[in-house]
């Protein structure tokens, strides 16, 4: 009776370990939405839902990232070295932008190009600075201190230099483009009566205007771009924005459904919004490049608009949640990789 309980229970323990190692063997390959492959056998990669966590750790590590900031010029070396260690051809572009306050900012758009040299090029986007003051209807407290930005900016760069990380390891056969633009949250306060969609629309995007006005190669020109922005929060909700439909509907309609076949319908609802004032606004409107915009919109917030903790001090790490930096970024990557076998 003993020998036969302990061959059954190696048996068991045997069967285990195979299992874990399988379960194991999974999560590492890559995570493939594609079908027939027709232009080509690219298989979606797995996105890091830990790394992309880090990387908002980092960029909280240099403080509030508002213009003229130590903070600031510290985590824009650090991205740029970042994105160069990723082999991407990246630019600088520098410009001084004047707030609604007056107050002249020191700002930089990184440009970071994969495959720099392909003709067919797809953009993607998000804001690197954070917001000068805590001026939420919901914010209690150090109302005139910067905030540190977790999911405000710091989730939607995250996301893209995971991306960026995965280019170096799985290039594609044409050309992607990461923006991170400056100088995107320093607009006219809500509580001064700035609602979405209204108000003074062009205090808010500077470094998004600055460089539709200014591209950063003569005659450039995407396919589309997909702008992020507060991707990265607990119960993040991504319905469809009015200007995304207006201006770029069947790639709205076709991500939603993607993340659906995906699993992530949970994050991608199927549901329209009102227009928001963000970067994707005017590289729609001037640079004329249809772009989409992925925020969070959720529908239970107490201030009506981006999230409880949208402009407070709470915009720090513990909103962060990674399962929904990997939900966005694979949806991203299947979008890219889908792309270059022709399924997307």
């Amino acid at each position: 009776m003993k020998r036969r309980l302990y061959f059954s229970t190696y048996s068991t323990i045997l069967w285990v370990l195979i299992l874990v190692l399988v379960s194991r063997c999974s999560e590492d390959k890559p995570v493939q939405e594609s079908s027939t492959g027709n232009e080509g056998n690219y298989q979606v990669p797995k996105f890091d839902r830990d790394s992309a966590y880090q990387f908002v750790v980092q960029q909280l590590s240099f403080g509030p990232r508002v213009p003229n900031a130590t903070g600031h010029e510290n985590c824009k070396n650090w991205l740029i070295d970042r994105l160069d260690q990723y082999g991407m051809d990246v630019i600088a572009q520098d410009f001084e932008a004047t707030a609604h306050t007056g107050t002249l900012f020191k700002s930089t758009n990184i440009i970071a190009q994969h495959n720099p040299e392909a003709s067919r090029r797809i953009l993607l986007a998000a804001h690197w600075d954070t917001r000068y003051i805590a001026d939420s209807p919901l914010s209690k407290e150090r109302r005139e201190e910067p905030i540190l930005g977790a999911d405000d900016g710091g989730s939607g760069v995250a996301v893209l230099l995971e991306i960026a990380r995965l280019l170096q390891q799985y290039p594609l056969p044409f050309g992607v483009d990461i923006v991170l633009f400056d100088a995107e949250d320093q607009g006219i306060s809500r509580a001064a009566g700035e609602e979405s969609g209204s108000g003074d629309q062009s205090s808010w995007c500077l470094g998004s205007q600055y460089w539709s006005n200014n591209l950063h190669k003569k005659g450039y020109q995407a396919e589309y771009g997909i702008l992020l922005d507060m991707v990265g929060s607990k119960n993040a909700r991504f319905p469809k924005e009015y200007y995304s439909m207006q201006f770029a509907p069947r790639l709205v309609n076709d991500i939603w459904a993607l993340a659906g076949r995906m699993g992530y319908s949970n994050y991608f609802h199927d549901s329209r919004v009102g227009g928001i004032t963000d970067d994707h606004y005017f590289v729609n409107t001037i640079a004329r490049i249809p772009m989409i915009d992925i925020i969070n919109l959720p529908a239970d917030s107490q201030s009506q608009s981006f999230g409880d903790h949208w402009h407070t001090h709470q915009d720090n790490l513990e909103i962060i949640d990674a399962r929904t930096l990997r939900a966005v970024g694979q949806v991203l990557l299947a979008v890219l990789y889908g792309e270059a076998n022709g399924t997307f």
